[in-house]
């Protein structure tokens, strides 16, 4: 029995002992294969994934272009700064563990950041309202930005006392001239909503900061950094995979910074005068288009604290066309004298009224029959001679000049927003149309269009696009040339010239009713050619023209017997009633005068002479 007893133990333990030695067995081979299964087959992306918890991309910052006038002043440029931010539920949560793990030494959430808060105020004073950045830091979001626009140095310091207080990068941009040319540079700032990490580089928002973004801001860079396992802080030295930025190219503006201060004061000085909506005025080269001045009479400054009125961001000067009224009727005077219809002494017999179609259209004063000049109806803005003038070149020729002066497509100047105007295709034309275009109504054109047509004359009946970039300045010292627009021949030499000299009686002041329309625009020792422009707006609400909203304008050439300079302005519904609000002419001769000064232009040989305009 005690036999057969231990027989039987000893079979167990042989059963137990080959049942352990199986799952032994068992255990090394499903640990073999998964062995196998991680080195093999799941090895390449266990890896790839622990070096994504080990790496982080830091983006380098590319340095954002200048922007300087043509004479090297600069408008805009870059300084570099810091943006603090601050991860609140992740601190919260460190504090938390520390006192699970650290009875002895116990970590405040609400004293550290009380502390932090009041040591950004004593560090960085007014840029920072320690109640609102205590509210952040407090918060329940995982990121939060501080503050902005903060001084390095000033940003080190405080990361040095806070070690959790997070530095970003961030290029400041600076406008030193505040609202100076800002319809025309435009603005660049953060755009703080981006996700973190934000795309390191400044943002054009209006413009030539938004229309060449991609030329100024040039493009960052990257490096991929190993941080700790837990925590974001960057290991030295162990960065990699490095992706060089490319800085952005400075700009060189064809804009006189003093002039345009000048206009940019005149232009919000004759906007209270008048009681105008709005006043636009530019100040362009008559021989190469370049724009030394472009203004409005509202500026904004881009560096204004709170930001911008996105409204005053706009710029009226390209984007907002009107309706020219007689100023339009230089477009006449080229035709008539290139194709040969009249002369400027020949004499017309002009009625009190024409009627077009079913329209008939009366001169803004009251006349019986005349004998004007042709140099006279232009002079006196005469709406009857200028269509019977209009009427023998032909509506075909007449839209074929309209077209060679750019009107109805855009000048290209390289501006946000630009609008082409408005003119209709000569197919489309009613029997009223070729009744109102002569005299500039029932079409729309900016005041760079109005300019350019007189730059045409300026520059012996060859118009050139205007513009408003010289150069652009790369990052390694390049200079490279805007291309410079084609110009297009519009009337020959002689016709420009012919033209050029009839509308210089514009200005004259002579008895016996021989004065031009805009004496006022005279400037001593100088012979100036121009015209003055009354259009009614366009009432949509009553569906015909308005007796009493106007557009006011004036376009003038200085000096008229050697051009350099083409100047022009629109009013937006003026007080008519005002002597400031039914004539830009005063505007002009104070920018005419203005530039004589600045640019020392010798005096005209020869004071303009007193023609007839009525016989």
């Amino acid at each position: 029995m005690r036999q057969v007893r231990k027989r039987a133990q000893g079979t167990d333990h042989r059963v137990r002992v080959v049942v352990i030695r199986f799952l032994l067995i068992a255990s090394l081979v499903v640990a073999g294969l998964k062995l196998v299964q991680v080195q093999i087959f799941e090895g390449e992306a266990l890896a790839a994934r622990a070096e994504q918890q080990r790496a982080m991309t830091i983006p380098i910052p590319a340095h954002r272009g200048s922007i300087v006038d043509r004479n090297g002043v600069e408008l805009a440029f870059s300084v570099e700064a810091r943006a603090l931010a601050y991860r609140p539920v992740a601190r919260r949560a460190e504090i938390d563990k520390w006192n699970k793990t650290h009875a002895d030494v116990q970590l405040d959430f609400d004293k550290e950041t009380a502390a932090l808060a009041k040591r950004m105020r004593e560090v960085l004073g007014d840029q920072v309202v320690e109640a609102e950045v205590l509210a952040k830091l407090r918060s329940d979001k995982k990121y939060v930005y501080l503050v902005d626009k903060v001084e390095p140095a000033k940003a080190r310091e405080l990361q040095k006392e806070f070690a959790h207080l997070t530095l970003e990068y961030r290029a400041q941009r600076e406008y030193p001239a505040g609202s100076l040319a800002s319809n025309v540079v435009g603005r660049a700032n953060w755009r703080m909503e981006d996700p973190v990490p934000a795309n390191h580089s400044l943002h054009g928002l209006s413009g030539l900061e938004l229309f060449r973004d991609n030329l100024l801001a040039g493009k960052p860079g990257k490096q991929i950094v190993e941080t700790g396992e837990r925590t974001d802080a960057v290991i030295p030295g162990r960065g990699r995979d490095l992706q060089g930025a490319v800085d952005g190219s400075d700009m060189e503006l064809t804009i006189d910074a003093d002039l345009q201060f000048f206009l940019q004061q005149k232009t919000a000085e004759y906007g209270q005068r008048s009681g105008s909506k709005r006043v636009s005025a530019v100040v362009m080269d008559a021989k190469t288009g370049e724009v030394y001045a472009l203004a409005n009479d509202k500026a904004f400054d881009p560096s204004a604290p709170g930001g911008v009125d996105p409204k005053l961001m706009s710029d009226p000067s390209v984007t907002t066309p009107f309706e020219p009224g007689s100023v339009n009727k230089v477009v006449t005077a080229m035709g008539a004298i290139e194709y040969g219809i009249t002369t400027p002494d020949a004499v017309h017999s002009v009625p009190d009224s024409i009627k077009v179609a079913d329209r008939v259209i009366r001169d803004a004063w009251d006349h019986g029959r005349l004998n004007m000049t042709t140099t006279g109806i232009f002079a006196k803005s005469s709406n009857v001679g200028t269509l019977l003038l209009a009427k023998e070149i032909n509506e075909t020729r007449f839209a074929e000049l309209l077209g060679k002066l750019g009107l109805g497509t855009r000048t290209g100047i390289g501006l946000p927003g630009e609008s082409p105007g408005s003119l209709l295709p000569q197919k489309q034309w009613s029997g009223s149309t070729f009744g109102n275009l002569p005299i500039g109504q029932g079409l729309s054109m900016t005041v760079l269009q109005m300019a350019g047509m007189y730059q045409t004359l300026a520059n012996d009946g060859v118009r050139v696009p205007p513009r408003i970039v010289r150069a652009t300045v790369r990052p390694d010292g390049t200079r490279v040339e805007e291309p410079r627009p084609e110009g297009i021949r519009v009337v020959s030499p002689e016709t420009a010239k012919t033209t050029r000299d009839m509308f210089r009686a514009v200005t004259q002041k002579a008895p016996n009713g021989n004065s031009g329309t805009a004496p006022l625009a005279a400037v001593t020792g100088y012979q100036i050619s121009g015209k003055t422009g009354t259009a009614q707006q366009f009432d949509k609400a009553a569906g015909r023209y308005s007796d009493s909203k106007y557009w006011i304008t004036f376009a003038g050439i200085l000096p008229a017997d050697n051009p350099r300079f083409v100047v022009g302005m629109v009013y937006d519904t003026p007080v008519y009633s005002t002597p400031e609000g039914h004539s830009a002419a005063p505007f002009f001769h104070d920018v005419a005068s203005f530039l004589t000064q600045r640019y020392n232009i010798p005096m005209s040989k020869e004071p303009t002479p007193i023609v007839p305009l009525i016989k």
